[in-house]
């Protein structure tokens, strides 16, 4: 059985459904399928593209699944009354659907993190303090604390830059928030894996700062080990050893990027530019 991961859809779901189509012409029988995370939000079908999803990962048993991304987590707290809509969301559709309690439901018990294929995937990115072992478990406390009783009072302490390191005696919602912080909002660090949240739509770190793209911080934990993720769509499209980067910029008039993590082949669709680069 193959294993593809797809890159953020961000409510394009015309567009994941040609991926689909073009990854069943690519190996025809059950593949297992892992989408690296915010399937809503920016693009005109969010509610379509979660259904979808959803199904899927429903009818296959789990063969089907999506990481947790920031949109995604964005949905859940406004959906529970701890976070305001923002002016760019695309969500009143999920919101307002007859379903909606079903679908926020599987969005929160959704995993942070997913080893496939011998490849780490996440949504965002990975301290160098942590191995892929350390990223599982620590995933592993953010979920739970998703699918436990409390979890609305959890989404309202959610949001905020600090801390903006981690610190193995980190405990409570500053340990919680910071590795959700790392695992799906962070592109930059520094070499001893200090955050940045301010840089969100260059490609690469302000020149003359002491940034830098986090998988290329020298002496990670996780050099050697296989890592997809997405979020950057600024970065574009990222194929190095090791790292795979599947953020295309779909709703921005880019391409939804798949790829086979058993060969790396390559399966992309063009698309619309349903928002304009810079705006949200």
């Amino acid at each position: 059985m193959k294993t593809y991961a797809i890159g953020d859809l961000q409510g394009c779901a015309h567009e994941a459904q040609v991926l689909l189509n073009r990854i069943t012409e690519d190996a025809p029988g059950p593949a297992r399928i892992v989408f690296v995370g915010d399937l809503i939000n920016r693009g005109p079908a969010s509610l379509d593209a979660l259904r979808r999803v959803m199904a899927l990962s429903i009818d296959s048993g789990g063969r089907v699944d999506a990481l947790l991304g920031n949109h995604d987590l964005h949905l859940l707290a406004v959906a529970c009354g701890a976070q305001q809509r923002s002016r760019s969301d695309t969500l009143d559709e999920i919101l307002a659907a007859p379903d909606c309690d079903a679908l926020i439901a599987w969005l929160r018990h959704r995993p942070m993190a997913i080893m496939a294929a011998g490849h780490l995937l996440v949504h965002a990115g990975v301290l160098p303090q942590w191995d892929a072992a350390k990223v599982m478990a620590l995933a592993a406390e953010v979920e739970a604390a998703l699918r436990g009783p409390d979890w609305v009072a959890f989404l309202a302490q959610m949001y905020g830059n600090t801390p903006d390191r981690w610190d193995e005696s980190l405990t409570g919602i500053a340990r919680l928030r910071c590795i959700v912080n790392a695992l799906t909002r962070m592109r930059l660090c520094t070499a001893d894996g200090v955050m940045d949240f301010k840089e969100k739509e260059s490609a690469h770190a302000p020149a003359g700062s002491n940034l830098m793209p986090w998988f290329e911080v020298p002496g990670r934990l996780t050099q050697g080990q296989g890592i997809v993720f997405g979020h950057w769509s600024a970065r574009g499209l990222v194929l190095q050893d090791g790292v795979i980067g599947l953020d295309s910029g779909c709703v921005w008039g880019g391409k939804l990027s798949a790829v086979c993590l058993d060969d790396r082949t390559l399966l992309e669709v063009d698309c619309p530019e349903y928002q304009k680069p810079g705006k949200g």
